[in-house]
């Protein structure tokens, strides 16, 4: 089975962690089991400490390291170039997901959420497979279905429910 993906993306401060929130939060109610891949385009993420086992096991040059207990597993692993969505995706494929949810990665030509604030963001516009926009100002756009995103909960219904093909 092919899991479904689906991007959310625009600029910073848009909206889209918020929105990905309220997601997430409706559809585990719908009994969805969802993974989130989010592009951290500012640097390097927060590393665990290294004065603990896994960072000690880094530190001593391992490039996987893993942590489970109590039903959660915590993974850490490194490469010398950024990590390609394609292999994110093919690992969390391994979770037997119903959903998996991308923010960021504005480049990939995946299922997206378009996130406007502004009339300047209106340059997203252009990219490929834009099922929604959930925006802060009203856009004229007959061939994609827009929200405003003081009502996205609109717009993730509606997602849901194709999701759920219904």
């Amino acid at each position: 089975m092919n899991t479904p993906i689906l991007q959310v993306v625009g600029y910073q401060d848009s909206g889209k962690t918020l929105f990905l929130e309220r997601f997430i939060e409706e559809a585990a109610v719908d009994g969805f089991r969802i993974g989130v891949i989010k592009h951290h385009g500012h640097g390097s993420p927060d590393l665990y400490d290294e004065k603990k086992d896994t960072g000690r096991h880094r530190s001593a040059g391992a490039v996987v390291t893993g942590v489970s207990g109590g039903g959660v597993i915590s993974i850490q692993a490194t490469q010398e170039d950024d990590w390609q969505l394609e292999r994110l995706l093919d690992l969390y494929k391994s979770f037997q997901l119903d959903l998996i949810l991308v923010e960021g990665y504005k480049e990939k030509p995946l299922p997206k959420v378009l996130m406007i604030r502004t009339q300047a963001d209106l340059t997203l516009l252009t990219m490929k497979n834009i099922r929604a926009i959930v925006t802060k100002e009203h856009i004229d756009t007959e061939l994609i279905p827009t929200y405003s995103f003081y009502n996205m909960g609109l717009c993730i219904k509606e997602l849901l429910k194709e999701l759920k093909g219904e």
